[in-house]
């Protein structure tokens, strides 16, 4: 299942998706146009404008009924479009989900957080905060426009009722929706669906209005009958449009929940997992069923069917459990088990248990070249192996540093902390320089210094990614002064390393919000910002001249031309930013041979220093291409 064709699939099918929907507002339009004729006619206003010659066609009343749905659709929907514009956290709050990234309550919580968590850094992807609906049904969804605002969230029966296995299997499906496409396709369809029902919602009010007239001024007979024929014909109309919108919906989900579960299958070459997961849904009383009063909004958003399926499963937006669990386990032999909503799933032998329980050597800082290659190949298709790496990588992390990642004040410190320079004359200057942040921010910092100099540098990457959910929740203010102090404490040298850089990029990236951006330009369109990208790389890597020019010129090898390495400030970091700006936009196929070019560039000697991976991580990401951990040979 390769990641850049699933992409530029995902980007296929939203354009598929405004066709369909185009085609619905069409007949829309038309069939508000023919109830509307006939409403007039029978109010005896059928001259009131004139028919075109021969066709008996009201042009005026076809141009104002467009003018009006079309105008309620779009404004339905970017009205929709500005309140998901927070990201996932704005579907799960709607769901009312409770965040736990701070306030984990009992094992349970602890174990779902170190599931999503080595997940995400298994899979190169942001972590995600974390919601739990308080239901006994077992549901879960990832939800939000970019992976950069993206949520999971999970109903408290799931988490109460699997295993871990089955709990893993379910997070891997959720993953899948993230890195390939599907949930900002899903979060489109909300909004546009949105504007759709508007129509209805309006004809519902006016028809209501309309009602109340008539008990009230009975003398008006014409005008209340007019009032209640419009207001009931645009009733009709919006909820058949919505009728046609859920079709698409469903048709458009279904065959994606079949690819979800597939990659969840190769996430963790488990098939018993989500399998398990399925069969339980079927042999719970409650199924999948949500009872939240907005659940039927998000419906294809799920892990399995939240609400009603409709007339003989024709609105389903997911398959059926059978055909589901066949895919993945083809010998099932038919049979749901009896799950008792009493009896919570045991939490012993079912795999690793809380992350920073368990203490180990420091993580490997030099890779392997082909190693670089094989986490490029397996890009949107981490392995298990992946998944190992990000385990061991969680537990050597301390207990201390774990526990501050999950703590408003700790999390903040422990970002600052990763700055603090080991010369003793800067890192005073860096202490100096935090007089704006809070004081128990600084307190928390002094403590968690001693553990941060001991860590190894590949462990780094991993420590940041388990603080950002946390540091999503600062309020502005707060987001301002995290800024104002990363870039204070770069600066206290007046210089920036290639760590600093990436971290920073990192940080920003994740917590400034959803920036989309459409893919539209080939490598050929971007060379002079590959030559600049590919010079960083090859400059960062390598202490002589000679090395960094062998390392650019083999990178070439994976591109069909030929560049000129570029050298100081023309390959500098404030080249570097300008020039991703605009790799951002680079068509999703085409992303593959930059990537291979980087792996060649920082794998010419024969190792890759952790400087280097926690670049091409933060490039990656940039880039939108979710990149597993560089495997340790």
């Amino acid at each position: 299942m390769n990641f850049f064709e699933q992409q530029a699939r995902a980007k296929r099918n939203s354009g598929r998706l405004i066709v369909l929907l185009a085609l619905a507002v069409t007949g829309l339009i038309a069939l508000a146009s023919v109830a509307l004729g006939f409403a007039l006619r029978l109010l005896g206003h059928s001259d009131s404008h004139a028919l075109s010659q021969g066709l008996g066609i009201d042009w005026w009343l076809i141009g104002s009924v467009s003018v009006v749905v079309i105008g309620v659709v779009v404004l339905g929907s970017l009205f929709k479009s500005v309140q998901l514009s927070r990201g996932g956290k704005a579907v799960a709050e709607r769901l009312g989900g409770r965040l736990i990234n701070l306030e984990p309550r009992g094992f349970e919580d602890r174990r779902l957080l170190n599931v999503v968590e080595e997940m995400a850094i298994a899979s190169g992807t942001p972590v995600p905060p974390v919601y739990v609906l308080d239901d006994a049904s077992i549901n879960a969804f990832a939800a939000g426009l970019t992976p950069q605002d993206a949520v999971i969230g999970i109903t408290r029966g799931a988490i109460t009722l699997l295993t871990r296995e089955e709990l893993q299997g379910v997070i891997a499906h959720e993953f899948s929706h993230i890195f390939h496409g599907d949930m900002r396709l899903n979060t489109r369809l909300v909004s546009v669906l949105h504007g759709i029902l508007l129509l209805g919602l309006i004809g519902e009010f006016v028809l209501r209005g309309g009602g109340r007239s008539s008990r009230s001024r009975s003398n008006r007979g014409n005008g209340v009958a007019a009032v209640l024929l419009i207001g009931g014909s645009l009733m009709v109309i919006g909820y058949a449009g919505t009728f046609f919108g859920n079709l698409i919906k469903a048709a458009v989900s279904r065959q994606r929940e079949f690819l979800a579960d597939a990659a969840a299958v190769q996430f963790t070459r488990d098939p018993s997992g989500i399998a398990g997961a399925l069969k339980k849904i079927g042999g719970h009383l409650g199924g999948s069923r949500l009872q939240s009063a907005n659940a039927a909004e998000f419906s294809h958003m799920y892990f399995g069917q939240g609400v009603s399926a409709g007339i003989a499963g024709l609105m389903a937006t997911h398959p059926p459990l059978p055909e589901r669990i066949r895919r993945v386990e083809p010998g099932w032999d038919g049979q749901f088990p009896y799950v008792d909503p009493s009896v919570a799933a045991s939490p012993f032998g079912a795999g690793p248990g809380v992350a920073g329980l368990a203490a180990g050597g420091p993580a490997a800082e030099v890779y392997g070249l082909v190693d670089a290659e094989r986490a490029i190949a397996t890009i949107g298709d981490p392995q298990p192996a992946h998944l190992q790496a990000a385990r061991d990588t969680l537990d050597r992390l301390p207990p201390m540093l774990v526990d501050a990642a999950h703590r408003c004040h700790g999390a903040e410190a422990l970002v600052y902390g990763l700055l603090i320079d080991a010369d003793p004359a800067v890192r005073e200057r860096q202490f100096d320089l935090l007089e704006t942040a809070p004081s128990d921010v600084r307190q928390v910092m002094a403590q968690l210094v001693p553990a941060l100099d001991r860590i190894a540098e590949g462990q780094r990457l991993a420590l940041l990614e388990l603080a950002i959910p946390v540091l999503k929740q600062l309020e502005r203010e707060g987001l301002v002064r995290l800024k104002q102090n990363l870039g204070a404490l770069i600066l206290a040298d007046r210089k920036v390393s290639l760590m600093e850089w990436s971290l920073l990029r990192i940080v920003e990236r994740n917590i400034a919000g959803p920036r989309w951006v459409d893919g539209r330009h080939s490598l050929e369109a971007v060379r002079d910002e590959v030559a600049v990208l590919l010079s960083a790389l090859a400059l960062a890597g390598h202490d002589e001249p000679d090395d960094a020019r062998k390392a650019f010129d083999a990178a070439q090898v994976e591109l069909p031309f030929v560049l000129t390495m570029r050298e100081g400030e023309a390959a500098g970091l404030k080249a570097l930013d300008a020039a991703l700006k605009r790799l951002v936009s680079l068509k999703p196929l085409q992303k593959p041979r930059l990537l291979k070019a980087m792996a060649r560039c920082i794998g010419h000697d024969g190792r890759i220093r952790a400087a280097e991976a926690e670049l091409m991580r933060a490039v990656a990401d940039s880039l939108d291409c979710p990149m597993p951990p560089l495997l340790a040979p």
